[in-house]
C-alpha cells in the first residue's frame, strides 16, 4: 500500500513540475494555487460531464446502478482513509491487500443484496404471469 501511494505521489509531483515548467515557458507565470485552480477545475468538469452522461444512461436502466456506483465510490474513499489513518496513527498496517479485502467484502454483500432483489422481482413477475394466465 505504501508503495502504491508513493508511486502515485511521485506521478503527481512529476506532472506538477512539468505543468509548472510549461506554464512558465508560455509566460503565464501561474502560482501553485493558480495551477491547482485550473487543473482541478478542468479535470473536475470533465469528470462531471462523464458522470452526468453515465448516470443519465444508467437512470434509464436502474436507479440501483447509480446507487451502487455512488456507494462504491464512498467505500473506496472510506477504505483508503482507514488505511491512511492506520499509517498515520501506527494502529494497524497500511496494506493494499487490506483495501482489496474491504472492497471484496462490499462487493460480496452487494451481490447478496442484488440476488435477493432479483429473487423478489422474479416472484413478482411469476405472480403477475400466473394471474394473467388464470384470468384469461
Amino acid at each position: 500500500m505504501r508503495e502504491v501511494i508513493l508511486l502515485l505521489a511521485e506521478l503527481v509531483n512529476v506532472w506538477h513540475d512539468v505543468l509548472m515548467e510549461v506554464t512558465q515557458a508560455l509566460g503565464w507565470n501561474l502560482t501553485d494555487k493558480d495551477l491547482h485552480f485550473w487543473v482541478i477545475g478542468i479535470l473536475g468538469i470533465f469528470g462531471l460531464l462523464f458522470v452526468d452522461v453515465l448516470f443519465h444512461y444508467l437512470a434509464k436502466l436502474s436507479i440501483t446502478a447509480i446507487s451502487f456506483l455512488f456507494a462504491f465510490t464512498m467505500m473506496l474513499v472510506f477504505v483508503f482513509a482507514v488505511e491512511i489513518q492506520q499509517k498515520v496513527t501506527g494502529r494497524g498496517n497500511m496494506e493494499f491487500a487490506d483495501a482489496v479485502a474491504s472492497i471484496y467484502g462490499f462487493l460480496a454483500f452487494c451481490s447478496v443484496y442484488i440476488l435477493i432483489r432479483l429473487g423478489i422481482y422474479g416472484v413478482k413477475i411469476f405472480k403477475q404471469k400466473r394471474a394473467q394466465d388464470t384470468s384469461a
